[in-house]
């Protein structure tokens, strides 16, 4: 909770953090793409040097992009004197943690976030999941399906990436290319914009996904890219507040029914918060 923050110490540990992974992300675009903004990554090679293309499948693209950008993730690591632990396990919370290589306590968690802009409004993208807000969000102490519990994180970050897709229309089939043809292989996505920010900047007051506790983002690109979410005018603590107790707070509506709050602007009212706070029109 927020108040670790209160040790002036811990929190420039934050910011310091936040700002150092900031510069560095902003360095991967070209690392990832060519001048032309294209993908660098084309396919898979074989030993008998063949190009296996690939589909704009998320989860595909998801995890190659993780791929692409974990050795220069180390690096940054190394360079700022922190080790790496990842997830043990797929489901995990979060897939990296930053643990401080002279002071174990400086534990950063950081989720890899990847989707594309929404062809028809590209000022707006897929939006993604923030990790759950079951057992081990509520139970600060919990050690199911987090690396560490989720009170030893002195900060909890987001580094996502947004590409465009490519015309679908342009794309062949998935095929096996020789490596003569590399460079007219089309990439599946372009245009990249690398961002990071606090989980908490960038959440919505929906649930992220089907049936699961997941919490949900805001999904307007400039909003994302400045962490300029629903909460921004309320803080971690209310956002705490909100996903700790998201659908468990019994309240009676005008016509006297009872109903689980699951919107922020029912919740500051109940809790007697002005809902004038809310940052309006984050959610799409």
């Amino acid at each position: 909770m927020m108040n670790k923050l209160t040790n002036k110490y811990v929190l420039n540990q934050k910011l310091d953090f936040k700002s150092k992974l900031s510069q560095f992300v902003q360095t991967l675009k070209t690392q990832v793409s060519t001048e032309s903004s294209e993908w660098t990554i084309k396919g898979f090679i074989d030993i008998y040097k063949n190009i296996y293309t690939i589909s704009a499948d998320t989860k595909i693209i998801s995890k190659i992009l993780e791929i692409h950008i974990f050795p220069r993730l180390f690096q940054f690591a190394s360079d700022n004197n922190f080790n790496i632990i990842l997830a043990d396990h797929q489901n995990y919370y979060p897939d990296i943690s930053f643990v401080h290589n002279q002071n174990e306590k400086l534990k950063f968690a950081v989720d890899l976030k990847t989707t594309y802009r929404k062809p028809d409004n590209p000022d707006f993208c897929n939006g993604f999941t923030l990790g759950s807000h079951g057992e081990y969000f509520t139970n600060r102490t919990s050690k199911k399906n987090i690396q560490f519990p989720y009170n030893e994180y002195i900060g909890h970050f987001c580094l996502g990436i947004i590409y465009s897709r490519n015309d679908i229309d342009k794309l062949s089939e998935l095929s096996i290319q020789p490596l003569s043809n590399l460079k007219s292989i089309i990439s599946v996505i372009k245009d990249f914009e690398f961002f990071v920010c606090e989980k908490w900047e960038l959440a919505s007051d929906k649930g992220g996904s089907g049936n699961t506790a997941n919490i949900g983002s805001i999904n307007k690109i400039d909003d994302i890219i400045s962490g300029n979410g629903i909460f921004k005018n309320l803080g971690e603590d209310v956002f705490d507040d909100y996903w700790m107790n998201y659908g468990k707070i019994i309240i009676r509506d005008n016509n006297g029914k009872e109903k689980k709050i699951r919107s922020l602007k029912d919740f500051l009212i109940y809790r007697r918060i002005d809902p004038k706070k809310m940052n309006l029109g984050r959610i799409k």
